[in-house]
């Protein structure tokens, strides 16, 4: 106890290398987005008739990761907020991330987080939805207002719930008296609306914008910004911001996984009681992040994709590559002896292919002339790697 106190003490003792880390944080708005500010324009057109109390547009933003989409609307919505309440204008904003568990996973708790934002608690299970929905409906039309609901993922909805609940969404203002409601939705996937119902593309997506990705030298301008923010003065070695933007460009122009990037290096400077942010401590960062995504990846998907995944790091020991038959033969004895049910070999070559794009394997198509094709599969993981997926899936399986 009294060496860690020790340590403490220390820590506190030593200068950080951080001034300000909020600023490289994904919920961080700055004072200026650089590089959207005709979409942000574009944006403000759209939005701006419900300062006057009159509906906008459904709008939809799409655009791959980190590509600005989010901030830009927290930006446009940020500072509507801020007039609406000097002037008593009766707009309300709601911004809702649907990717996150236990808040977008059913319609009932999308519902009732979207009620919570008006201050009322309603149980997380129990009532109906029928019932939830006229809890919602009242405290809309409690008054005239205009409601600004922004559903960040929101293909992440879909993929949970079907379209049905963004159909009920999209009818809403036919029921209202008194109040409105506009829909903004934000998507990476890029072709997300053309699966829907087109009752529902018709309603939903009656503005559309696209944000394209950065380039390198607009994520260097990005970088800079947050650092002056974020770090002390000169703790950043030249060239480290270029190649963090370099590493970001490569991967689609993502100006957030470049700041997660810098963020992840400082601390791993500090931790070694470096006196400067150097690009060791970048490689370090990237090497880590992969770690981290690829872990995510893995934990986050289901049990099958899990027993698929399993099965697989069974056979890298012999360090060869293996073909499906191989893979389905032993996952088939995984399931039986972990009591899941076995999914036909066509869904495991399904998933074998969600693997590959994901970058956790390397599968290459091989032909067997008359016998057909198969796929000769190799893991695009480091023997370290294995080995910790290897226990999370047997944790996550209970398989001990």
């Amino acid at each position: 106890m009294k060496g860690m106190r020790g340590f403490f003490e220390n820590f506190l003792e030593r200068e950080s290398l951080f001034l300000d880390k909020t600023s490289l944080l994904s919920h961080y708005v700055p004072n200026e987005v650089l590089y959207r500010e005709e979409l942000i324009n574009e944006i403000a057109n759209i939005l701006a008739p419900s300062l006057r109390i009159e509906r906008p547009s459904n709008l939809f933003v799409y655009g791959k990761t980190g590509t600005g989409k989010t901030l830009s609307i927290r930006y446009i919505l940020q500072s509507m907020d801020q007039i609406s309440k000097e002037r008593n204008i009766p707009l309300k904003s709601i911004y809702i991330n649907c990717k996150l568990k236990r808040v977008a996973d059913t319609e009932y708790r999308l519902i009732a987080q979207i009620i919570k934002s008006f201050g009322r608690d309603i149980p997380a299970t129990g009532l109906p939805t029928d019932e939830v929905y006229n809890i919602f409906y009242r405290l809309l039309d409690s008054e005239k207002q205009i409601i600004l609901l922004v559903l960040d993922e929101i293909d992440q909805l879909t993929k949970k719930m079907g379209d049905e609940i963004l159909y009920n969404l999209t009818r809403i203002n036919a029921e209202l008296k008194k109040a409105q409601i506009c829909l903004i939705g934000i998507s990476n996937n890029l072709v997300f609306a053309e699966n829907l119902d087109p009752r529902v593309q018709s309603s939903l997506s009656e503005e559309e914008l696209i944000f394209p990705p950065y380039n390198a030298l607009q994520i260097q301008d990005i970088l800079r910004q947050r650092c002056s923010k974020a770090f002390a003065r000169d703790v950043i070695e030249p060239g480290v911001v270029e190649k963090c933007a370099a590493y970001a460009a490569r991967e689609h122009g993502d100006a957030r996984r470049a700041i997660d990037l810098l963020r992840v290096a400082g601390e791993l400077a500090e931790r070694e009681n470096a006196k400067t942010v150097q690009l060791i401590h970048l490689d370090s960062a990237e090497e880590k992040i992969e770690s981290d995504k690829v872990i995510n990846t893995v934990i986050g998907q289901p049990k099958q994709f899990q027993l698929v995944l399993y099965s697989i790091l069974q056979l890298t020991p012999n360090n060869r590559p293996f073909f499906t038959g191989e893979i389905y033969e032993l996952y088939s004895k995984v399931c039986k002896k972990a009591q899941f049910n076995v999914l036909t070999q066509r869904r495991i070559s399904d998933i074998l292919a969600e693997f590959d794009m994901l970058g956790i394997i390397n599968a290459k198509i091989i032909s067997k002339g008359r016998y057909g094709r198969t796929r000769e599969v190799s893991v695009a993981l480091d023997e370290n790697m294995k080995v910790k997926l290897k226990e999370l899936i047997e944790k996550s399986l209970q398989m001990n």
